[in-house]
């Protein structure tokens, strides 16, 4: 193949704002559910996002997913990139950043805002400083920390209108810090409930805050949430949307049936197999749904 030189995620990002469509992110703990997603994506032939939060990256190792990333990238010359998602130190973003991540998100929802603010324009300054082409999201709202299957609303998160994020503080906030994305509460929550249907989106608050900034928003767990919801959120807006706990139902649905189907089975890679396609199929679903497709 050609090796022509990759556009940017931010050059992609654009794209999909002109276009009208999201790209997908997605979270991976192993090789498995990153194959799966890359398989995926390229079958579609669109651009993907790899995400991996703070007890990911303790799982797989931090430089070790921008090996594994880049890979992918280099052998297929694919617009694959790599996001630290929700950290929560400057030193963790830093870690992230210096190990050669292509985007950061600082998460200093749980710190009062001064806090906030100031540790993620410190993170800001710190990606310019080291490559401007590193993307830097940030979030307003809680929405909850944990990718998992709830009985109810996680402790903490409200969704009623007035908890959400407020148009004019998103730009307050972006005009403190110098943010590349804004990640806001819009009545959607980390994880998912049981029985697969999420609380409906906020499709008139999302479309009051894109009116109010000039940055590109991301959805985060969406995990749940309808094709119709998620397809009205990003034409209001929403160019990244986030997914991670229905890719880790699949997986463990998958290997569990494996490990009843090959009981005597203790080779990994037998007994995991199918957990490649189990994934590809989710993210395939989403990716058409993100790309109108």
């Amino acid at each position: 193949m050609t090796n022509i030189k990759m556009k940017t995620l931010r050059q992609y990002i654009r794209e999909a704002g002109e276009k009208g469509i999201a790209i997908g992110h997605f979270n991976i703990s192993n090789l498995e559910t990153l194959r799966g997603i890359f398989n995926a994506a390229k079958k579609l032939n669109v651009p993907v996002i790899i995400g991996t939060a703070d007890g990911e990256r303790k799982y797989i190792g931090t430089k070790e997913a921008v090996a594994a990333v880049k890979s992918y990238r280099d052998e297929y010359n694919y617009p694959i990139f790599l996001n630290a998602d929700h950290t929560y130190t400057f030193e963790g973003v830093k870690e992230c950043i210096d190990a050669g991540y292509d985007s950061v998100i600082f998460d200093g929802t749980s710190l009062p805002y001064e806090e906030n603010v100031k540790i993620t324009k410190k993170c800001v300054e710190y990606a310019r400083k080291v490559n401007p082409e590193i993307l830097v999201e940030a979030e307003l709202g809680f929405i909850g920390t944990s990718s998992k299957v709830f009985n109810k609303l996680p402790e903490g998160v409200k969704i009623t209108e007035e908890f959400l994020t407020k148009p004019e503080d998103a730009k307050n906030f972006i005009d403190e810090t110098g943010i590349d994305l804004i990640a806001p509460a819009v009545g959607n929550i980390h994880g998912m409930l049981k029985g697969g249907i999420d609380p409906a989106l906020n499709i008139e608050r999302i479309a009051e805050i894109k009116k109010a900034i000039n940055i590109p928003m991301v959805l985060h767990g969406a995990s749940g949430n309808s094709k119709e919801d998620i397809q009205a959120a990003i034409k209001n807006g929403m160019l990244i949307v986030h997914v991670n706990t229905e890719i880790r139902v699949a997986f463990r649905k998958a290997l569990e049936k494996e490990l009843v189907e090959k009981p005597d089975e203790v080779a990994p890679y037998k007994y995991m197999e199918e957990t490649i396609p189990a994934v590809e199929k989710v993210i395939e679903e989403k990716l058409r749904i993100f790309n109108f497709i």
